[in-house]
Parts: C-alpha cells; structure tokens; sequence
C-alpha cells in the first residue's frame, strides 16, 4: 500500500526518473517494517481463553443447526437435538459469566458479545432460543430438559405402533388400493390409533391447564406433526374414523333443539287462542247482565 500512495504523491515522474528510485526503496523498506511489525490495522489476538470459549460455541451453533436441518422433515426438533441446544446454552453461558474480577475476562465477555454492531454471537443465540421457543420443545421435556417427559414417551411410542400397524396391514399396496381395501387397516388399527388420539387430547387439556410444564397452550411441535401425520393417514388415505362413543347424546341433544321451534310456535298458537276466549267470555256475561237489569226495571 505505502509504494502506491509514494507513486501518487511523487506524480508520474517517478517510475520515468531514475532519480525517484532510491524514494521508492525507502518507501518499499518502509511498508516492509510497518507490516511486520504489525501496522497498519492489525487487530490484537483474542486471549486464549476467549479463543477456546468462542471456538466451542462455534462449534455448537454448527452441530444444533445441522441437528434442526436434519430433523426438520419429519419434524423431530426436541427429542433429537435437545443435547446440542443445552450444550449451546451452557457454552454461551461460559462466555457471558466471564466478566470477573481481572481485565481478562471482562475483555473475553466484551469482546466476544458486545465489541461490533453485528454482535453475531448474541444474534445467533437469539435465533436459536426463538427457535426452540416457536417449538414450544419445553413442553416434551423434563423440568431439567435432560430428556423427554414420561408423557411424550408414551405418545411417540404409541405413535411408532399406530404406524407399525398401518404398515403390516397394507402389505405395501398403498399406492394402488382403494378406500375399500383399507378395511384391514381400519379394523386392526382402530384400538391402537384410538388410544394415540385419546392420550393426544389429554396432552392438550393438560396443557391448557398448565399441566407439566405450563410454558405453553401448545403441544411441542415434534408431538403435533406426528399427531397432523397420523390423522391424515387414518382419515384421508385410509378414509377411516373411529366411532363416537357419545352418539346418542348428540342425536338426543340436536333432536331437542330442532324440535324447540316447533315447541314454540305451538304454546304460542295455543296462548293466542285461550286468550281469545277469555276474552269474548266476559262480553257474553256483560250482555246477559245488562238484560236482567232492564227486564227488572220494567217489571
């Protein structure tokens, strides 16, 4: 750089004169000194220490997105990548409480989260606590978040053997059959399907009332996709559905409404004419004293 602000400053003359020469090996000698001695602009080295925290939470940020990428379709988020999301907070944790007592370790924080506009370590971990926040993956976990809840296991395990199920009974027809060849599927599969869709409302119910976790109204959304996919299968594919064990109240209870209106108009139509009749009565009653009145007065 310095030879070519020499080359600017001393015109075009000097790569024609000789004389400019030796100027220029002074500059060339120059620049040299400077960049070896680390100028211009060389930025100082992070101390080891923050070099190692940043580096592991380099390395985290890179195994959780590959985790989220890999387990994006069918969505398994929070059973699968729970690991690398604790990791990533325990090692962003290690950078953010180092801010101590010696300027060490207050630079190591400074430095790393705060030093620049973009600030990217702090952007990614937003991102990625946004990320499992939209999951709602607090709700599939243990308290501690080491593992699944007793509840989501008993909901993917059911889930693994609703489509076992549905697999040994299409027998790898799936493609060409018609609704009525899904009978097998329907008849053998009902009572393990009915119990995943029965322990999902729960789920749901107890989420409403802030059950296990009470983060969230929602189910994680590892336990809503595999709940959506199932449904699918058994209602669309397979045009099955599982009978509605309370039938006959709702019949009983639509043919209640139903019959309302015509409940009404009768008492009504019935009403309108009792009252016409007690209304003519009294005028008959009124007649017939004014004649006994008027045979009495001429009598």
């Amino acid at each position: 750089l310095l030879p070519v602000l020499a080359l600017a400053l001393l015109g075009p003359a000097a790569a024609a004169e000789p004389r400019w020469a030796p100027a220029l090996e002074l500059a060339e000698g120059l620049a040299e000194e400077l960049w070896g001695a680390g100028l211009p602009g060389d930025l100082p080295e992070l101390e080891p220490e923050c070099r190692s925290l940043l580096a592991a939470f380099a390395e985290g940020s890179a195994a959780l997105t590959g985790c989220l990428g890999r387990r994006a379709r069918p969505v398994r988020l929070c059973q699968g990548c729970h690991g690398h999301y604790r990791r990533l907070l325990a090692q962003y944790g290690s950078i953010a409480r180092a801010v101590g007592n010696s300027s060490e370790s207050h630079n190591c924080a400074k430095s790393i989260l705060t030093s620049d506009r973009l600030q990217i370590v702090v952007t990614l971990s937003e991102f990625f606590n946004e990320t499992w926040e939209a999951a709602n993956c607090a709700n599939c976990l243990k308290n501690n978040s080491e593992g699944l809840s007793n509840s989501t296991e008993e909901f993917l395990d059911l889930f693994n053997k609703s489509l076992t199920c549905f697999e040994q009974n299409l027998q790898g027809e799936t493609i060409y059959l018609t609704p009525n060849n899904y009978t097998e599927v329907c008849k053998n599969c009902n009572e393990t399907y009915t119990k995943l869709n029965d322990l999902y409302n729960n789920l749901q119910r107890m989420n409403r009332q802030g059950g296990e976790s009470g983060h969230s109204a929602h189910l994680c959304i590892d336990v809503e996709d595999a709940m959506n996919i199932t449904r699918k299968l058994w209602s669309k594919t397979f045009n099955c559905s599982v009978p509605c064990s309370d039938t006959v109240p709702v019949i009983a209870v639509s043919s209640f409404i139903l019959f309302l209106p015509i409940v009404f108009y009768l008492s009504s139509f019935l009403h309108s004419k009792q009252k016409k009749r007690i209304l003519i009565l009294p005028k008959r009653i009124q007649s017939n004293a004014s004649l006994v009145n008027i045979q009495e007065k001429y009598s």
